[in-house]
């Protein structure tokens, strides 16, 4: 079983898709995961999985609309892949609140990038490193200078966003 740090997007946030940490746990075990533990209560997840991760990824998907009525993308990846998300972070690090790794599914291509580049940005900055995109808002995500969610439908590809802090917590919490 590989050990994988799992995140679902948009949950418990604007009070639409409620996801019991508990839940999530749950659903997670059934599926035959282990050692499960959850960190804060965004769908954050760190455990053991069985078999192929992009299958249990998606079993999990489907779990979680079956259960709660809702569809949410989830996608994971190994201590290491996040270790390596954390490090190649290519801006300079102010506060960690400021900076963000979405994870996404899959790596965008250099087409849809150069699309992305098109978009206005302000003082926040993104890049693409492998199947994560890097952002860094100048004010805070709260009052982004640019159309994160824009850049994310030019890119092509879904993911998830965290920020540094968090990201570092689920690194820490996966080599537990």
């Amino acid at each position: 079983m590989e050990r994988r740090v799992v995140l679902v997007r948009a949950v418990n946030v604007g009070g639409t898709a409620k996801l019991p940490m508990a839940l999530w746990r749950e659903l997670a075990a059934s599926l035959g995961a282990t050692d499960v533990r959850t960190y804060i209560a965004s769908g954050n997840m760190v455990c053991a999985v069985p078999g192929e991760s992009d299958a249990f990824d998606r079993a999990l998907e489907q779990a979680v609309q079956e259960s709660c009525g809702f569809f949410r993308e989830v996608v994971s990846r190994s201590p290491d892949e996040m270790s390596a998300a954390l490090d190649s972070h290519p801006f300079e690090v102010v506060d960690p609140k400021l900076s963000y790794v979405c994870f996404l599914r899959d790596e965008p291509t250099p087409e849809a990038v150069a699309a992305a580049r098109e978009l206005p940005t302000g003082e926040d900055r993104w890049e693409v490193v492998g199947a994560e995109l890097h952002l860094r808002y100048a004010q805070g995500a709260g009052r982004p200078q640019m159309n994160d969610a824009a850049i994310g439908r030019a890119l092509g590809v879904s993911g998830t966003s965290r920020n540094l802090r968090t990201v570092g917590k689920l690194v820490e919490l996966s080599r537990s």
